[in-house]
C-alpha cells in the first residue's frame, strides 16, 4: 500500500526516525495512534494518511478538524498537495508517504516485540484461516505459555476474544493489539491475513515469523477483479521481510506457485494428502495424509513425512479439515514443538465456532452450521457430510444463501453444487446488504438444472425452522453461510441474528435436544 507512488523515497526505517524523534517529543507518553476519529481518545495521535491503490481510496485529512475538536494532541498528515494551516490550534506534521509508514510506526511506537518474545504466526488462504489459526492457539497454548488470535472470531486469546469487525485489523490498531497481547502475556499469535488486509497495507510492520497458505479458490473477485489479482495479493506474505518458514498446501495449484517462488531463506514445509511422497520431489520438510478413514464422530488418518509417523484420531470431519490440521501439524513442527507433542496436541484440538458445528442429532436430525460461503467451501462441507448422511440412513439438507454486494458470479455455481451434491436444498437470505434479498435468491437458482427442486424462504429464520421441522430423524441440515456471526445486514441496516441460535429454537421445537 502507498499513498503517493514514488521511486525515489529513502527506505522506510530512514523516514521512521524523524518521525518517531517528534513523537516523543511532542506526544504525552502513553498517548495512542489512531486513524479514526470514532476511537481517538483525548491525548491522542491522529493520523491522517491517505490510501491510493487502485480498488480503495480514502483521505483521512478532511477529519483533522474534527480529530482536534475530540482532543487529539497531535496530528501527523499526509504530506503530498497539503499545506498546515497558519491558525492550527495543536501541532501537525506532514509526512510524504504516511500510508506506508502508519504500520511500521505504531510497532516502533507500541514496541511491538521480535519473534524471541513474541512469535507471529500468519494463515492465509480463502478457506481454513479461521479453524486453522483457533487450532494453532490451541496447541501452543500449553504448558503455562499462551498463543492469542487475531482474526475473523475477534482478537485476544481463544476463551476471551473482542470482536474487530475486521479479518486483519487496520495497520495501526494491529500492531498495538499485538503489543497489549505480550503484555497479558502471549508469546505467540495466530493471525488471519486477508487479502484485503495484505493489499490495503493492513499487516505493515508485523514481524511474521512463520506463514501459512491453506488453499485457492474463486472469493473476493468483487475486490480483485481476476483470480489472478487475488493470488497475487495472498502472495505477499510470503515474500515478507524476515519470514523465516513457510507452511504450504501442495494440493493447491496456487500452492506449487508459491513453494516454487519461495526465496532460498525461508524453510518451507510442504502438505498434501495422498498423492506421492515429496521426498521424491526432492522436498526437505514434508507432510502427507494418507487413509482417511470418516467415521460418524470424526475422521482417523495417518501422516508420514519427513518427521516422522503417525496415526491421528481427530473429532473433526471432512477431507478438508485433514488438509487444515495438516498445515497446523506443520505450523506446531516449524514453531519447534516435538513430533509426538505436535501429534498428541493435534488430536486434542477442538472444534471452532461455526465450523462443521453441530447440533441436535441423537434423537432427531443432525444440524450443522458452518461458514462455508464460497463455492468450494461449500462442496467440502456437503462432501465431508455425505458420508455421514448415509451412515444415519438420511437425506442431506442444504440451507443457504450468498452475500449482497459481493462477487455475485459465485451465486449460480453454489447453486449448481448444492442441487448436485443435497438432496434438499432451501435458498435463503444470507447478508443481502444494499441488494434485493430475491433477486440474489433468483441468481443462485439460474445455477440449477431444475431450479424448482429448491425450495426459496428468503426469512433466513423461517428458512432453518423448515428445514428442522420437516428433515426426517435421520437426515442431516446443512446451515451455511453465516456460522459464527451474530448479525444480519439487510438494507444496509445490521440486526441481531445468529445462525446457532436459530438452529437450537428449530430444534426445541420438534422437541429435539441441542
Amino acid at each position: 500500500m502507498t499513498a503517493i507512488p514514488t521511486s525515489d523515497r529513502p527506505p522506510i526505517a530512514v523516514r521512521l526516525t524523524p518521525v518517531l524523534d517528534w513523537l516523543r517529543a511532542h506526544v504525552p507518553a502513553g498517548a495512542d495512534l489512531t486513524s479514526d476519529t470514532r476511537k481517538l481518545k483525548v491525548g491522542d495521535v491522529f493520523v491522517a494518511y491517505v490510501l491510493g491503490n487502485v480498488r480503495q481510496r480514502g483521505d483521512g485529512r478532511p477529519h483533522i478538524p474534527q480529530a482536534i475538536e475530540a482532543g487529539a494532541s497531535a496530528v501527523l498528515a499526509e504530506a503530498h498537495g497539503y499545506m498546515v494551516p497558519a491558525d492550527a490550534p495543536v501541532r501537525i506534521l506532514p509526512v510524504d508517504g504516511l500510508a506506508e509508514l502508519a504500520g511500521p510506526l505504531a510497532a516502533q511506537w507500541y514496541a511491538v516485540p521480535g519473534p524471541d518474545a513474541l512469535r507471529v504466526i500468519g494463515v492465509t488462504g480463502t478457506n481454513g484461516k479461521t479453524s486453522c489459526s483457533q487450532w494453532i492457539a490451541q496447541a501452543l497454548s500449553r504448558q503455562g505459555e499462551r498463543c492469542a488470535v487475531v482474526g475473523t472470531l475477534g482478537t485476544g486469546f481463544v476463551d476471551t476474544l473482542v470482536a474487530t469487525g475486521f479479518t486483519t485489523p487496520d495497520a495501526i490498531q494491529l500492531q498495538r493489539s499485538l503489543a497489549d497481547l505480550h503484555r497479558a502475556g502471549a508469546r505467540a499469535v495466530a493471525m488471519e491475513v486477508s487479502s484485503h488486509g495484505l493489499e490495503q497495507g493492513r499487516a505493515d510492520g508485523t514481524r511474521f515469523d512463520i506463514a501459512l497458505f491453506t488453499n485457492l479458490t474463486q472469493d473476493h473477485l468483487d475486490y480483485h477483479g481476476t483470480m489472478a489479482e487475488y493470488e497475487l495479493a495472498k502472495a505477499r506474505l510470503f515474500g515478507w521481510p524476515g519470514l523465516r518458514a513457510a507452511v504450504i498446501n501442495r494440493d493447491d495449484a496456487a500452492g506449487v506457485r508459491l513453494l516454487t517462488g519461495l526465496r532460498a531463506d525461508i524453510e518451507a514445509v510442504e502438505y498434501g494428502i495422498d498423492g506421492e511422497a515429496a521426498a521424491q520431489r526432492g522436498a526437505k520438510h514434508w507432510l502427507r495424509a494418507t487413509s482417511v478413514r470418516a467415521h460418524r464422530t470424526g475422521t482417523t488418518f495417518d501422516v508420514d513425512g519427513s518427521f516422522g509417523r503417525a496415526t491421528v484420531h481427530s473429532p473433526m470431519v471432512g477431507l478438508f479439515n485433514v488438509s487444515n490440521q495438516l498445515g497446523v501439524l506443520g505450523v506446531l513442527l516449524m514453531a519447534g514443538v516435538p513430533w509426538q507433542d505436535a501429534i498428541a496436541r493435534l488430536e486434542k484440538l477442538q472444534p471452532v465456532s461455526g465450523r462443521m458445528e453441530r447440533f441436535g442429532g441423537e434423537d432427531g436430525p443432525l444440524v450443522v452450521v458452518d461458514y462455508a460461503h464460497t463455492p468450494d467451501a461449500l462442496e467440502q462441507t456437503l462432501r465431508a457430510l455425505a458420508p455421514i448422511t448415509e451412515a444415519r440412513g438420511g437425506k442431506l439438507w442444504a440451507v443457504f444463501g450468498c452475500g449482497g454486494d459481493r462477487d455475485p458470479g459465485k451465486r449460480p455455481q453454489m447453486g449448481a453444487i448444492a442441487e448436485r451434491l443435497a438432496q434438499h436444498v432451501v435458498l435463503t437470505s444470507d447478508n443481502p446488504r444494499s441488494e434485493d434479498p430475491q433477486q440474489i435468491l433468483d441468481m443462485i437458482a439460474d445455477g440449477m438444472e431444475d431450479p424448482y427442486v429448491a425450495v426459496q424462504i428468503e426469512d433466513r429464520a423461517a428458512a432453518i425452522l423448515h428445514a428442522v421441522r420437516h428433515a426426517d430423524a435421520h437426515d442431516v441440515v446443512v446451515v451455511a453461510g453465516k456460522g459464527h456471526e451474530s448479525t444480519q445486514e439487510i438494507a444496509g441496516r445490521k440486526r441481531p441474528f445468529s445462525d446457532q441460535e436459530h438452529v437450537r429454537l428449530a430444534l426445541a421445537a420438534r422437541g429435539v435436544n441441542a
